[in-house]
């Protein structure tokens, strides 16, 4: 891996991330029109870009899932991962980042974005990975470029230091000057910009402008600092020296800009991260991946139509080709066939692949997506360790035909392997196949996905809440089963002490006989006949809190059976427990909502609307900006909160929650749910 100056050399990785519909798609086609890898630039809105090219992606208009693009820039290969910037697909641009030398945040100069764009500069700032930020749009933009800057400031933790300051005419920004290069560069639409010399207003403006860049550089650098102070004009390769060590060690967040569309600075941006990004031997250090055993690290996995299972890697140590068994610590994965080049889905077969290349691997049927794997007797460690984020919004799925069932499992089964941010529920209560995700469009595309990519027709409809019900005042029932039909009948004569018990008790039986009126082997038989009934209690629902003690009955020699005193156990039940003033519990769960603090009223009415207890709120720590709302909620108000919460929060704000205790629920809501229970179990 060779250095060339100061420049690292070899294969580059890098992310697009951003806000959502910042212009990543778009910065991804002008990127490859440039480079020459792409013949004609498309767009996003004909559907004809590189990215975005899945059918749930075209349909929606947005990137669903991330896209991989390689390409060679000045004799060197890049690929580029289009990240989708909607935070409802936010794990796969978490599970990309750990493999990745740098990372371009596409953002626009608009003070809307901030907060997205905080969400994205925090996942990069926990994992050191060096950010280039790139103001996309520009000609679009409003306010003016350091003002913009200000105001996204507060989204970094670390310096934004402008590169670049747009050249207006006429209030149309036709160019910029490069700041560190002292030169002004005019745009050409779809062409490489023409090159001027610094004079005149232009000149003048850019002054104060590179000086607060040097400023902001000499805060990490003395000697950079002594000459600013005697007024010595530092060198420029000083300057571009000092650029690449500090974006390498995450000082600075160096601020390109351009239009994308149009491919304005496109080529500048490609220039920086060739001299100035790092490469696979830092990145590999960074991950602490040592020796020469081949050790690559999984992006993503995608379930092919005719190629079956692709795993997007990136090899860190080693090379990898065609029949290299590889294994993560956890399992063996499988044996490569096939290692392919990528340019978005379409895909080329090639020869193996070294240090620092990005490359799908054929039919590695156990890997997972961010998993390390490695071709060692010993499996390398795990470089990293991606978490998804707590599931906010589920449906509950089912086949649209019986006959289908099987063939959903292997569907979910795939779904859940592409994409690890889907959990998968079974409610006992309910007996619904729940599907928990990441919002709305994260739902509604993954039962696409099932639909069209897997071939499985589906209904959906809304998860069943996990209602109870329990008892207020106790009762003495006898419950008798007495049948003749010839031969031996039936008969089991019981008498049930039913009490309530204190909230979060379930449920309790004692057997209280004595003198044998109910022999020892019938009592199981009143135990199970109990738990069965109560499944199923007046309200229609499962009663908890309850203790049932068998007091008396009586038995008949011949007739006596266990199946009759079970029947006998349900029919006291039955009869007793509707005596027992029954009453509706609904599951009570503690939530914390994470929202911009400028939501948080917003927030409060929302909790209030929805019949939560708000306990307060506090600065959310480590977090410019944003604060933690408590409150205890309803589960039946959760369902579909994480749509308000987003809407009220410009798309960043979420929610954690867990189970706290049931509660009574009396009155009109509570018959209104007792009568939609009863007409859905009789259709």
């Amino acid at each position: 891996m060779a250095q060339n100056g100061t420049r690292a050399a070899g294969p580059r990785c890098i992310a697009l991330v951003g806000p959502f519909q910042s212009g990543k798609t778009t910065l991804l086609e002008a990127i490859l029109a440039r480079t020459g890898a792409i013949q004609r630039q498309g767009t996003v809105e004909a559907g004809t870009t590189v990215g975005d090219a899945s059918k749930e992606a075209r349909h929606h208009k947005m990137s669903v899932e991330l896209a991989v693009a390689t390409t060679t820039f000045m004799g060197d290969s890049y690929t580029f991962i289009d990240c989708p910037g909607s935070v409802e697909f936010i794990h796969d641009m978490r599970a990309v980042l750990p493999a990745v030398d740098a990372a371009v945040v596409v953002c626009e100069a608009d003070e809307r974005k901030a907060a997205q764009l905080q969400l994205i500069m925090r996942e990069l700032e926990d994992l050191n990975i060096p950010r280039f930020l790139f103001l996309n749009k520009i000609d679009k933009a409003e306010a003016k470029i350091m003002e913009a800057l200000q105001i996204l400031q507060p989204a970094s933790r670390k310096p934004l230091v402008m590169r670049q300051l747009p050249v207006r005419k006429n209030e149309i920004v036709t160019g910029f000057v490069d700041l560190a290069l002292e030169r002004v560069h005019v745009y050409q639409e779809h062409a490489e910009s023409k090159v001027v010399p610094l004079e005149g207003d232009d000149l003048a403006s850019s002054k104060d402008a590179r000086f607060s860049m040097l400023e902001k550089l000499a805060d990490h650098d003395d000697e950079l600092m002594e000459q600013l102070l005697a007024d010595i004009p530092p060198p420029r390769d000083k300057v571009f020296d000092d650029l690449a060590r500090e974006l390498r060690d995450g000082l600075v967040v160096p601020v390109l800009m351009g239009v994308a569309s149009k491919t304005n600075g496109v080529l500048r941006l490609l220039k920086a991260l060739r001299h100035e990004s790092p490469n696979a031997e830092i990145t590999a250090k960074r991950l602490g991946v040592k020796g020469n055993e081949a050790v690559a690290y999984v992006l993503k996995t995608f379930n092919t139509a005719h190629a079956g299972k692709m795993s997007v890697a990136r090899v860190l140590a080693g090379q990898i080709g065609d029949g290299v068994t590889l294994s993560s610590p956890e399992r063996e994965a499988g044996r490569v066939s096939g290692t392919f080049k990528m340019v978005g889905q379409n895909t080329e077969k090639r020869g193996p692949a070294g240090v620092g290349e990005t490359v799908a691997l054929g039919k590695l049927d156990h890997a997972k997506t961010g998993e390390t794997l490695s071709a060692g007797k010993h499996a390398h460690a795990a470089v990293a360790d991606v978490k998804s984020l707590p599931p906010v919004l589920a449906i509950a799925v089912a086949a649209k035909e019986r006959k289908d069932d099987v063939k959903l499992g292997q569907a979910i089964h795939k779904l859940l392997d592409e994409d690890p941010s889907i959990t998968l529920v079974h409610n006992a209560e309910t007996h619904d196949v729940v599907m928990w995700g990441q919002g709305e469009m994260h739902l509604r595309v993954a039962s696409e996905r099932l639909a069209d990519r897997f071939g499985v027709a589906i209904t959906t409809h809304k998860p069943g809440v996990g209602y109870n019900e329990t008892i207020k005042k106790g009762i003495v029932q006898r419950g008798r089963h007495k049948k003749q039909s010839g031969g031996h009948g039936q008969y089991g004569d019981v008498v049930l002490d039913i009490k309530p018990l204190p909230r979060g008790s379930g449920f309790k039986f004692e057997d209280r006989i004595t003198g044998g009126v109910v022999p020892r082997n019938y009592i199981p038989s009143v135990e199970e006949g109990t738990i069965d009934t109560l499944k199923h209690g007046p309200l229609g629902f499962q009663v908890v809190d309850v203790q049932v003690a068998l007091v008396d009955g009586s038995y008949h020699t011949v007739d006596s059976s266990d199946m009759a005193f079970k029947q006998a156990a349900r029919i006291g039940l039955v009869e007793g427990l509707p005596q027992c003033n029954p009453v509706l519990l609904e599951p009570i769960h503690s939530v914390e909502i994470v929202c911009p603090t400028e939501a948080t009223a917003k927030m409060n009415a929302i909790l209030s609307g929805r019949r939560g207890q708000i306990l307060g709120f506090d600065t959310r720590e480590g977090w410019t900006g944003w604060d933690v709302v408590r409150a205890k909620m309803p589960e039946s108000e959760i369902g579909d909160l994480i749509i308000e919460v987003r809407s009220a929060t410009a798309g960043v704000g979420s929610f954690t929650f867990k189970f706290d205790h049931m509660a009574e629920l009396t009155g009109k809501p509570a018959e209104q749910i007792v009568a939609a229970h009863r007409k859905a179990a009789a259709e």
